[in-house]
């Protein structure tokens, strides 16, 4: 009997071991998948912030895109295809009257809208971003709704080159679309 219980905790004990090694394993694999997450993410928002390339028009002026990488602007449809801009402006006006410029889209379509912020120069969701309205700053057609990922980098552009208004994505949309004419405070900071 003495020798039976010796077997079953030798036994028991290789059980735990088997286990431990087992879980080690699972450990390993958890570590690995998590370790390699942001690559996939990296590598999912690099697609998503894709670049216009040498012959990319803007569907609403015709001018080529990829020479003004600082003011860059683009739509994402759910099939995969874009539309990019040399600006905020034109990308404004294009969903605005999408009808016109895209018929065989619907708003319904649209899976996401980049601009470039101004002082970082990377792509930001444009629904989230901050437009200063009315600066002495430029694009490339001209008066151009200047892009921000912090409202706090809005207002300090507003001060410093003598903007006029920091808007909301809809009220800076609003605003190009009806012409700088509209006049309301919905979306409007100060």
């Amino acid at each position: 009997m003495a020798e039976m219980k010796r077997r079953r905790r030798g036994e028991g004990r290789k059980d735990l071991r088997a286990a431990a090694g087992m879980l080690g394993v699972l450990v390993v694999l958890a570590l690995v998948c998590l370790l390699s997450f942001p690559a996939l993410t990296a590598q999912g928002a690099e697609n998503a912030f894709a670049k216009p390339g040498p012959n990319d028009k803007c569907p609403v002026c015709g001018m080529l895109v990829e020479p003004y990488r600082n003011w860059w602007a683009s739509v994402v449809f759910a099939d995969g295809t874009r539309a990019f801009f040399d600006g905020p402006k034109d990308l404004f006006k294009y969903i605005s009257n999408l009808k016109k410029f895209n018929p065989s889209k619907q708003e319904s379509d649209i899976a996401a809208v980049y601009v470039t912020d101004y002082y970082g120069t990377t792509q930001i969701d444009a629904k989230k971003a901050w437009y200063v309205t009315g600066s002495d700053v430029n694009g490339p057609m001209g008066p151009e709704p200047v892009p921000f990922g912090r409202e706090s980098d809005a207002k300090t552009f507003l001060k410093d080159h003598k903007g006029k208004k920091v808007l909301t994505f809809e009220a800076a949309a609003l605003e190009v679309s009806s012409g700088g004419h509209h006049h309301t405070d919905h979306g409007q900071h100060e």
